[in-house]
């Protein structure tokens, strides 16, 4: 009975195969292999076992399989008739608007469907706009620069790698004596997948999904550093930074100088990008003190001694101890000599006041009280709104 069903089983697919005339298209000949052809031949394979009662008996459980195959088949039929619509037939303008409109987790998403989507959903006009709301506050001249520096550094770890693998690879077929055939094309391919998939380190994309991850570590200035530590009270800075999504918050390295060269959990309002493009161990060059007038609001370099590097410290421009302080008889902004006073102390206190010389001033002070450097005018009133948000609830000594 078995050798008459498969003799039977071949002689319709040798006579299928021989009576009707091939599709052109690829498309029919899948549609005509799996539905229509395997659905007569399932048909007639299932009618006659249910006439057999011996066919009953012995193949019960192939019946039952035979059964659900072609209620699967018949039903991906239907799905293959009726009529679909990709995204990708919608037109390129509609397409980008969707795609503009998906935050940076949708869009990895949406580029892991198929080749076509991952490049669009790549592009970096969609990820700049992601950047800039996110990490534009943030990420300033010094921090791009340090991308490249970082995009050059990974660029030469992959050419390095590439060649070592091409000169293994060589190596192998030289001295292996086996059949090196049977794995040299595996392993190309596998190698050019990896190519096609893995994302350009230059991208926007590469840099944002650097950015979250935390893998990427860039400079900016730290507000009341130390979680505000008494001595460090309105001032700012210089540090290398990692953001933790886990808590949304930073990790801050500081340079080695000092009490502590880490911090951690620094919320987003204690953070900015550099104001001004000057290292925290040079004097930044002043160009706003013939400007300077009482009650202009200004950040001024200071350091300990000379090993140290500069912070950024707020302050105003006070009177001079001649004047009474009258805006109508005020000339203080007339004379070499200007008064710059942090209110955050008390008065009387050393750290209270200081003066320089508007037309010769460079750096100035001593191993007592520190070293004050360049000065910066604050004309934006978003910098100085935020100064006073961090003002100290007491009045330090």
């Amino acid at each position: 009975m078995l050798y008459l069903l498969i003799s039977f089983v071949s002689f319709i697919l040798i006579s299928k195969s021989f009576t009707h005339k091939p599709i052109q298209s690829w498309e029919g000949k899948l549609k005509l292999s799996s539905f229509w052809f395997w659905g007569e031949l399932l048909s007639f394979l299932v009618s006659w076992f249910q006439k057999s009662r011996l066919a009953i008996d012995l193949f019960q459980p192939i019946i039952c399989k035979l059964k659900k195959m072609m209620t699967f088949s018949s039903r991906v039929e239907n799905v293959e008739e009726r009529d679909s619509l990709s995204l990708l037939d919608l037109p390129d303008l509609t397409l980008e608007c969707i795609l503009e409109r998906l935050s940076p987790s949708g869009l990895c998403t949406m580029g892991g469907v198929c080749t076509s989507l991952r490049e669009r959903c790549r592009d970096d006009r969609l990820w700049e706009r992601h950047m800039k709301e996110k990490w534009g506050r943030l990420i300033g001249a010094a921090a791009y620069r340090e991308w490249q520096l970082h995009v050059a550094s990974r660029s030469r770890v992959r050419n390095i790698s590439d060649q070592t693998k091409k000169k293994g690879l060589f190596e192998s077929l030289v001295v292996s004596k086996i059949w090196p055939f049977s794995w040299i094309r595996p392993k190309l391919a596998s190698s050019d997948c990896k190519v096609r998939t893995s994302l350009p380190v230059e991208s926007v994309m590469s840099l944002y999904l650097s950015l979250e991850s935390g893998k990427f570590w860039f400079p900016a200035q730290v507000y009341n550093r130390e979680n505000g530590n008494v001595g460090f009270m309105l001032s700012c800075y210089d540090a290398q930074v990692s953001y933790d999504s886990r808590t949304n918050t930073f990790q801050a390295r500081y340079s080695p100088y000092g009490r502590r060269a880490t911090e951690d959990n620094i919320p987003w309002d204690r953070l900015r990008a550099a104001p001004v493009d000057t290292p925290s161990h040079k004097l930044h060059v002043s160009d706003c003190l013939h400007d300077l007038k009482p009650g202009d609001h200004i950040e001024i370099q200071w350091r300990r001694n000379k090993e140290f590097p500069y912070g950024w410290w707020y302050g105003v421009i006070g009177h001079l101890e001649l004047c009474d302080g009258h805006e109508n008889r005020c000339r203080c902004h007339y004379s070499d000599t200007v008064t710059l006073e942090f209110s955050q102390y008390t008065p009387g206190s050393r750290w209270r006041q200081v003066t320089i010389n508007r037309k010769d001033h460079r750096e100035e002070g001593n191993e007592a009280d520190g070293f004050y450097g360049g000065i910066r005018k604050l004309y934006n009133e978003e910098e100085i709104a935020r100064w006073k948000r961090l003002w100290p609830t007491q009045v330090l000594e």
